[in-house]
Formats: structure tokens, sequence, C-alpha cells
């Protein structure tokens, strides 16, 4: 048997269909199973045991782009799989799925291109608290498959030996002990309706970091680096001198070395974007702050032994929302998450008093 599965864009979305994928090769475990992704989430499933193939596809653009979907689509026909899954319900992905041609071809029901599916899977239109991880394996009902728990399904990325190494040798280089704890502070998110202000992480870290034994390593996307290194160098100004080196220059880190770092760091501190659910891949303490997006959508999904705090505002008519304009201008389910919230979560996980995911409303 031959399985294809499609599911491209968002870091997050990738990892929220690593369970669905871990429960296919479960169901069927002698088949050959593909995954096509775009080049951002391809760290998340390139060493995935449970895929034998990645095929990374560049983002299409222009008449020039739908020729080299035509093209991928053709060869996609060729290698006739049985089974086709499209995780991600867009309009490249919906056509990708049926260029395929695969003998079953498993989609959402979506407007002008259910007829791509041999069968469809309803998705409701309206925002839902209910869980992605949840949204997405929906999808493997009519293969008979139960509904999932993050205990027996949890969200994984496996992690790279060599990545690993590099990581190591960053933390030996900055003077950083394996006596040390590690607090990871990821301050760049997709969109403003998931970024806390930077004025908030700068006053989380100098906290963090005034504690002895202790670095604070801040990270971020490449676009919002110059953004990052503010925010280290205003939380260093609020330092004594002897204390500013607790908070840890140490550039860009990929998707693989980010994995890596989590392994070794005491907790994880960020908004609702693709590093918090790489964090969900392994047991690092997590301080997770929701904006527009209720927790229950995006918490965490992972054993319950590993501790969490998942911080979001409550009593906003406008929460969730759609992530295109704020109504009230002021991002508020972002802005009234005060840094004495977060900073207490933090020294809660790093005392070791929290044993389960816990949500503390704002």
């Amino acid at each position: 048997m031959r399985i294809l599965v499609v599911r491209l864009r968002q870091i997050g979305d990738v990892v929220f269909t690593t369970p669905a994928v871990a429960a296919l090769r479960r169901r069927y475990p002698d088949a050959h199973l593909t995954y096509l992704v775009e080049p951002p989430g391809a760290p998340i499933v390139s060493n995935n045991p449970a895929i034998d193939e990645v095929l990374v596809v560049p983002p299409s653009r222009g008449l020039g782009g739908l020729i080299a979907d035509l093209a991928l689509g053709w060869r996609l026909r060729s290698r006739q799989y049985d089974l086709a899954i499209d995780f991600h319900g867009g309009p490249r992905a919906s056509l990708l799925t049926w260029l395929s041609r695969a003998t079953v071809r498993i989609g959402y029901d979506v407007a002008a291109r259910s007829w791509m599916y041999t069968r469809i899977v309803p998705r409701p239109r309206e925002l839902r608290r209910r869980h992605s991880v949840l949204n997405q394996w929906d999808l493997l009902a009519p293969l008979g498959i139960d509904l999932p728990t993050p205990d027996e399904f949890p969200v994984s990325m496996t992690i790279d030996e060599d990545a690993a190494a590099r990581v190591q040798g960053r933390l030996s280089a900055a003077g950083v002990t394996r006596d040390e704890a590690i607090a990871v502070v990821h301050v760049s998110a997709s969109s403003p309706f998931r970024r806390w202000p930077m004025p908030a992480f700068t006053a989380t870290i100098a906290a963090l970091a005034s504690r002895p034994h202790r670095r604070v390593i801040v990270t971020s996307g490449p676009s919002d680096r110059e953004a990052a290194d503010g925010v280290i160098d205003a939380a260093r100004s609020q330092l004594a001198a002897a204390d500013r080196d607790r908070v840890v220059r140490c550039g860009d880190f990929s998707l693989t070395e980010l994995r890596a770092l989590l392994d070794r760091s005491s907790v994880y501190i960020g908004g609702d974007s693709g590093p918090l659910h790489v964090a969900a891949t392994t047991g690092v303490p997590i301080v997770a702050l929701f904006g527009p997006t209720p927790s229950e959508r995006s918490a965490p999904w992972r054993s319950r032994a590993f501790p969490a705090e998942l911080i979001e505002v409550d009593g906003l008519e406008c929460r969730p929302c759609d992530q295109r304009v704020c109504t009230p201008g002021d991002f508020r389910c972002l802005t009234r998450i005060q840094p004495s919230q977060v900073i207490a979560a933090a020294e809660r996980l790093l005392a070791g008093d929290a044993a389960v995911p816990r949500r503390e409303p704002a």
C-alpha cells in the first residue's frame, strides 16, 4: 500500500499532523508513506521514523508555479498511491491531492473543491474550542481510526544529532555550563495577533536572569533578529553588570537546533507559534501565552506528565477572532497578559511545583 500525506505551510500545523502520521503507521505497518510539505515545515518530519519519504516542494507562485505543480502532480500520479489525505485543505493542497489520482482521496468539505476528493469530511466554519490535532484527526475517521489521546499519540519531532552537537558547541562557546538552568524565551510570532509586546518580554527576561545559576537564551525567527537583539540589550541594561551575561546572545537557531536546545533546557516561554509546538515535542516545561486562539485549540499536545502553564485573557467578547482585524485595536488578548504572571509561572516550573498542564487566566 502507498499513502500520500499532504500538509503545506505553517510549522505548527505540520507538528499537529504527527500524531495522525503515527496512527497511520500503526494502522498500515507495511505501507510506504510519503509526506508532501513546503520548506518551513520540512524539518519537523524529515527524520520521523513513521515516514518513508519526505517530498519538499517550494512555494507556488504565478503561472510558473502552476506549471511546476502540474508537473509535480504527474510525478505523484506515476507513484500510484492507494490513499491520499489532504490535511491542509487549501487550493494548492487540494489540487495536488487530486492530481495524485490516488484511489482514495480524503479531504475537508471545502467550497468549490470537495469534488477533488473521493471521501469528504465535514469541517465546521465557526471557530471552535477544539484542539487542532483533533480537527485534523477527523480526516482519519473514514479509515476507522479512533480518536487519540495525547498520551498515546503525542506530537513528535525526532532530534537531529548533528544539530544537537552544534547547539552544545554554541552553549559551550557562550560559557553556559551543565549545572546552569536554561530558560528559552521565544520573542517572535508569525503575526501581530500572536506577538506579546517586546517590553513585556524584556521585563520577564530580566527577572528570570536576575537569579544565580541561570541563563536565558532569546530566540526568534530570522526576520525578527533585530527586535530580539533589542530585547537582549534592554534586558541586560536592567541587570547589574555582573549578571548581564546571564542573558545569552546565541544568534539564530534552525528548527532542528531549537529542538535540540529544548532538550537541554529547563523551561520554554513563548506565544502561540511554531516554536511552541516544537517545544511540545519535548518534555521541557512550557509557559504558553495565548492571544486570539484559545488554549483548547493549541495547547501542548503531549503527555500530561510534562508540566505546562497556559496563560490567556478570559472574558473578551472579541476572543476568539479570525485574526484579520483587531476590532478594539489594542490587541488586548495579549497586552493584558502581565509579565508578573509569566514570571510567576516560569518560577513555578523551574522550582518543579507544577506536575500537569495548568491553565492560568490573565
